[in-house]
């Protein structure tokens, strides 16, 4: 942007609507978000800011402890961290003008090593704002768009990277969690960046699609093996849409331009998340060849592509397999402080057909669904199994407004799919033990697709703090191999990953 920052937009529209200018502007034809947000405030309803609340309530210490209690056996070949990330609001000043997806970034993480689990540590990423806020000096210059990254957190050639959408740097982290430095990949990154990366591992390569608001293109951007950008395509889109992630496979580069679009009148009238659902922009998926080059556009039905299970080339067709909601999905919310949809999320696949000029849809699993992972050396290549969690919590929040949902409806679960056989096996937890994403790691030595573990943090409403569940990938409904007792709890959240020991920074 030449005139306006990410950032002086956001936390400027942040700022109007704590000061009740919100009221004058409607996205599109559809409810005014920040007006329902201020009414649902003002009411004082216990419940009128779910996502500030219960599982999703930030926490307000950084703890670090040693020799964690463990429940089970830790495997000892699991060596390495266990990141996760996600919003947690510091010092929040008037929750009207809070949403869930703009609180600063807080990494969680647990080191285990040699069958044991050595220290917990949960850490708000430094940026500016966030070092300014805790009386700390911000090393060196700001740079443009600063954000303390909450979305993801990934490993890369030897680097923790926290990862935000639409503008921000990532943050480099250290072994222990604390904030190095803004990274921009040895100084050949320009503009914005993704939340949801996708490694090539047998290419060695980053690949990225990033949105900005006053961009007429996206970018595909491409890292190669030296850790440098190697290449920046530019794809042109109109209204600037919200792509919140990609697919990716040996061939091509899939797109998925969904009608949530950047509304600049809402974003100078106070809108906190200035993006609204776009009746009149049209869904399409694209295939862009990975090389670079022209893109080819299908448009399909309105849906909302929320996360990438994994994607691959099959024959003369492109399959896309994904977790999605019913349109219409409104990211800035319509009054509970964070998205707000008209359905669960469930596992879908596109099978898109290169002759035909065709897409065809199937619906894979409707229990409701998100966070969906694979085996990450699968990726761009046919995988059969994935893997995804359900957070009762997390989709009574998301629908929230017109009422919240009866409790049956929704469940506390990991489940792990099987493609092959179109099976699928499920670990479901009590009332309140609200689950993360589950994330695949290999067993060393491993041969299989699903020889290995899956990691994910689960609520333990007992203690009132959270546990680091290790389950066996192909013994997945046994009993879990090791849960490992926190200190605290940690919030529902986004994204992470294992960061095995050789692809730590330090600690």
């Amino acid at each position: 942007m030449a005139s306006h920052t990410r950032r002086t937009i956001l936390q400027g529209a942040a700022l109007a609507a704590a000061g009740g200018v919100v009221g004058g502007y409607a996205l599109g034809h559809n409810a005014p978000a920040a007006q329902a947000a201020t009414r649902g405030a003002a009411a004082g309803g216990k419940k009128s800011l779910p996502f500030l609340e219960g599982a999703f309530a930030p926490v307000t210490e950084e703890l670090t402890a040693f020799d964690l209690k463990v429940t089970g056996r830790v495997p000892r070949d699991l060596d390495g961290r266990f990141l996760r990330t996600g919003p947690n609001a510091l010092g929040l000043e008037d929750p009207r003008a809070h949403h869930w997806m703009l609180g600063d970034g807080m990494v969680h993480g647990v080191r285990l090593r040699g069958g044991r689990a050595e220290w917990y540590r949960n850490r708000w990423v430094r940026s500016s704002q966030v070092a300014k806020k805790l009386g700390e000096r911000y090393p060196g210059d700001v740079p443009p768009d600063d954000f303390a990254c909450n979305t993801h957190v990934i490993p890369y050639k030897g680097r923790i990277l926290a990862l935000q959408e639409s503008g921000p740097l990532p943050y480099e982290l250290d072994g222990e969690l604390g904030t190095v430095r803004p990274y921009d990949f040895r100084s050949t990154l320009r503009g914005a960046f993704t939340a949801h990366t996708k490694y090539d591992a047998v290419a060695d390569e980053l690949h990225a699609v990033a949105y900005y608001p006053t961009w007429d293109h996206v970018r595909h951007i491409m890292i190669d093996r030296t850790g440098r950008v190697a290449r920046t395509t530019r794809i042109p889109v109109t209204d600037a849409p919200m792509m919140h992630d990609f697919a990716l496979t040996q061939k091509y580069v899939v797109l998925v331009d969904v009608p949530i679009t950047f509304d600049a009148a809402a974003a100078g009238a106070g809108a906190a998340v200035p993006y609204i659902w776009n009746d009149h922009h049209p869904m399409r998926v694209g295939l862009m060849p990975r090389a670079g080059g022209t893109t080819r556009w299908f448009e399909i039905d309105p849906v909302y592509f929320s996360h990438t299970l994994n994607a691959y080339d099959q024959g003369d067709t492109v399959v896309v397999e994904y977790t999605g909601m019913p349109a219409p999905f409104y990211a800035a919310g319509r009054g509970s402080g964070g998205p707000f949809t008209t359905g669960a999320p469930t596992l879908d696949r596109w099978t898109i057909d290169l002759r035909a000029g065709r897409v065809r849809g199937t619906r894979i699993d409707d229990l409701p669904q998100e966070f969906p992972r694979v085996n990450e050396s699968l990726i761009s290549r046919r995988h059969r199994f994935g893997y995804a969690a359900s957070a009762a919590e997390m989709w009574r929040a998301y629908e929230t407004v017109d009422g919240v949902p009866p409790d049956e409806k929704f469940t506390n679960c990991l489940v792990k799919h099987d493609m092959l056989r179109d099976s699928r096996q499920v670990v479901r937890f009590p009332k309140g033990a609200a689950a993360s994403e589950p994330v695949f790691v290999p067993r060393r030595g491993a041969r299989d697709e699903d020889d290995g573990y899956i990691l994910s943090y689960v609520h333990d409403p007992d203690r009132g703090a959270t546990d680091l569940v290790i389950l066996a990938a192909q013994d997945f409904t046994g009993r879990p191999l090791a849960r490992v007792h926190l200190p605290g709890r940690v919030p529902l959240g986004f994204h992470g990953s294992w960061v095995g020991e050789t692809t730590a920074t330090a600690g």
